[in-house]
């Protein structure tokens, strides 16, 4: 009975925030057994705002709208985005994860998964920044002026966020299946190599159809 008190108390000191850098499964566990699917909605709303203005890199097509647009339209579009990408991971990973002899429900892998969206939180105040003071060298990808400071630092920290957020989705993975590091991994790797091959295949029956008309 001390020890279940004595787990449950570390558990409500877990800060998703801050030990999924460090501690994946350990806050994979504390939200699948201690969060709500809300939270982990709140969570990927956070999140995707960075993974937003982010992939407003050579965005050209904005260019002409204010930042201040910008940003109110990548808040509005982060938890549509973030829940229809996550939703659409842990369906992949739970179904890939069975391979493995994985046990963890859809539920769970989504609440996990919701984790890895954490990382994405940091880019925020580079973006911003970058957006800001510097809109053209952001989005044109034909920009031909100095380049600013914040574009090193933002493409250093994304690189580094990128990586870790790969680690992070391997320990949600692994815990919520309650399988190995080394079997989380190839269930992101196999649909990823599917995936692959299914665009490169989808890229040949375009070429060779666009071919037939042009002849």
């Amino acid at each position: 009975m001390d020890d279940f008190n004595e787990t449950t108390r570390e558990r409500i000191k877990v800060n998703p925030f801050l030990s999924t850098w460090l501690h994946p499964k350990q806050t994979t566990r504390y939200m699948i057994e201690e969060k709500s699917i809300g939270f982990a909605i709140l969570l990927i709303s956070i999140g995707y705002i960075g993974v937003i203005l982010s992939d407003l890199i050579d965005k050209i097509s904005l260019i002409d709208l204010s930042p201040w647009l910008i940003v109110l339209i990548s808040v509005i579009l982060s938890p549509i985005s973030g829940i229809i990408g996550t939703a659409f991971v842990a369906l992949i990973t739970w179904l890939f994860g069975k391979l493995f002899k994985g046990t963890g429900t859809y539920s769970q892998l989504f609440k996990g998964l919701s984790l890895t969206a954490i990382p994405f939180i940091v880019l925020i105040p580079f973006y911003l920044i970058w957006l800001f003071t510097s809109p053209e060298s952001l989005m044109d990808p034909n920009f031909a002026g100095s380049i600013p400071w914040i574009l090193w630092l933002a493409t250093l920290v994304t690189l580094v966020i990128g990586i870790w957020s790969i680690v992070i989705t391997v320990g949600v993975v692994a815990e919520a299946h309650q399988i190995s590091n080394w079997m989380a991994f190839f269930t992101l790797l196999i649909p990823s190599i599917i995936f692959f091959f299914l665009i490169i295949i989808l890229i040949i029956v375009l070429f060779f159809i666009l071919g037939i008309f042009m002849i």
